[in-house]
């Protein structure tokens, strides 16, 4: 099976809770990841919606996923997903 090299994702997190720095340091530790990118779309009054953009050399989706739950990230879709083999 091919190597996860990049993802995209379209989530939402509540207001209160971890910023979106320690959410990005969090998913820096996740396994093969060696990018993340957050970029905040939208905020409302209490949450924020932002586009996650993780890159590596051979990403754990499922550790990725799991930190985001741990964090009360909810994913609404993912836009874009690279693999190599």
């Amino acid at each position: 099976m091919g190597r996860l090299t990049k993802v995209v994702l379209d989530a939402v997190k509540p207001i209160k809770g971890p910023s979106i720095v320690d959410v990005s340091k969090e998913l820096a530790d996740a396994g093969g990841v060696g990018k993340v990118i957050i970029r905040v779309d939208e905020v409302d009054v209490g949450s924020i919606t932002m586009t996650i953009t993780i890159e590596g050399n051979d990403i754990d989706f499922d550790k990725v996923v799991d930190v985001l739950e741990r964090l009360g990230v909810v994913i609404h879709s993912i836009d874009e997903a690279e693999a190599e083999p």
